[in-house]
């Protein structure tokens, strides 16, 4: 069974929908992203809210954006190393 047949969860489906959904299951995962990191780096950097952003708030979040980006594109170059080193495991997820 084929990733695209797979994730539908239909069989044959029109690849003009398949591929809208893809890309509409993406956006869905990068505004949960966003919403993660605003959520963490706002509860880390601002002690009390005003009407401008203090030095120290600003590079807080600078460093905190940074540091969420640097953690996932590890995590996920992590998953993506054990997931070639481990092709037996994912295989036997298709069956």
């Amino acid at each position: 069974m084929d990733s695209s047949s797979s994730m539908t969860g239909l069989g044959s489906v029109d690849p003009q929908l398949q591929h809208f959904i893809e890309v509409e299951t993406q956006k869905q995962r990068f505004q949960h992203l966003v919403h993660q990191m605003t959520e963490l780096c706002w509860e880390k950097c601002m002690d009390k809210p005003g009407p401008k952003l203090d030095s120290r708030a600003e590079t807080c979040f600078v460093n905190c954006v940074e540091r969420f980006i640097d953690t996932s594109q590890f995590i996920l170059n992590r998953l993506e190393q054990t997931q070639k080193s481990r092709p037996a495991f994912s295989e036997s997820l298709s069956d």
